[in-house]
């Protein structure tokens, strides 16, 4: 059973990746502390602007480390922006969307019914990350939230689940030898939401029934082929009328934006701002991006992105250029070699 107990231990590390990093002490001022430009309740919506907006984190991360970056560029550009940490569990008071997504749906649904009520709006506009994507389509077909959404713009999407690390399918071998529902109570003392996520399940199955996107909502998806969480990327493709996707490197080919980078990528900020406002939507520029070879795109559920000064994901994107960096040199000493062997021939 070695393979197993690799592939349970590398789940549970995915599902705490950004909480394990945060020291106890400022567990609960990680969890209350909003993002700059966020939670400004005195904010009225403009007429350029009519539809707050609110935004929700991934597995494992705060308000504050999902949207640091994001927040305050829309705040700038006129948006009431609001945010909430969700799902945290008091046992491990340092991560937002950890316990089942039908616990932490509702909590959404408080915030959002919150937002409505101070600002006078109609409608507010989503944006998720990560889990973000998925935990609001449970409140949006199943509580009722449909009618309280207009736009959702959905960072790194999962609608068909993931089968990281082969963990799916690793489950449903293990359904046959009757040890699956050891393996996911083991799993879900931790982290309840986190086999929700595995392609299949029964969360999954609920959230397609009748198909993922909801009528009435405008959905806009950013999936980046070099997603190494949600696997395959094309989870987070919506096919119905209401929705508009924008694979990642099909905007800007150097683009290697992974799962946790999207969330600070100024060329998915702007795919959000159009989405936003299509009325005024501008080109997107990829100038900027650094024309590095990338590694082979893998693809694949859940940990959320922390903020640019530290934690896990930054470590993984400080990681990730570095791997490019590597690739890139070997690229390089490769075609220097083959000229050698052309001259020498």
């Amino acid at each position: 059973m070695p393979r197993l107990s690799s592939s349970l231990v590398a789940l549970l590390g995915c599902c705490l990746v950004l909480g394990v990093t945060t020291p106890l002490a400022s567990a609960q001022m990680s969890l209350a502390n909003p993002p700059p430009g966020a939670n400004d309740f005195s904010c009225r919506p403009s007429a350029a602007h009519p539809d707050p907006v609110v935004l929700v984190h991934g597995l494992g991360a705060t308000m504050g480390e999902n949207w640091g970056y994001l927040s305050p560029l829309l705040a700038a550009r006129g948006y009431c922006v609001f945010a909430l940490t969700y799902g945290s569990d008091p046992r491990f008071p340092f991560a937002g969307g950890v316990i089942p997504i039908q616990q932490s749906a509702p909590e959404l649904g408080a915030f959002v019914d919150r937002v409505l009520a101070a600002t006078k709006a109609a409608k507010v506009d989503l944006v998720g990350h990560s889990e973000g994507t998925f935990m609001p389509e449970y409140w949006l077909k199943y509580l009722g939230g449909a009618s309280k959404v207009n736009r959702y713009i959905a960072m790194t999407p999962l609608y068909q689940g993931t089968n990281l690390l082969g963990l799916a399918m690793l489950r449903d071998f293990g359904q046959s030898l009757g040890v699956s529902p050891l393996l996911l109570n083991l799993v879900g003392g931790f982290c309840g939401s986190c086999s929700q996520f595995l392609a299949g399940s029964e969360m999954v199955k609920a959230l397609n029934q009748g198909g993922p996107a909801v009528a009435g909502v405008q959905y806009t998806t950013i999936p980046t082929r070099y997603d190494e969480l949600v696997v395959p990327y094309t989870s987070g493709i919506l096919n119905a009328p209401n929705a508009t996707n924008h694979i990642l490197q099909d905007v800007c080919p150097n683009d290697f934006s992974e799962h946790v980078a999207e969330a600070f990528d100024p060329v998915v900020a702007q795919i959000v701002f159009n989405a936003l406002d299509p009325a005024h939507a501008r080109a997107v520029s990829c100038a900027g991006l650094p024309p590095l070879l990338a590694p082979a795109p893998t693809g694949g559920a859940g940990a959320s992105a922390p903020s640019r000064t530290g934690g896990a994901g930054h470590r993984g994107a400080r990681r990730h250029r570095s791997q490019r960096r590597r690739h890139s040199h070997r690229r390089s000493t490769r075609s220097t070699r083959a000229r050698r062997v052309a001259r020498a021939g």
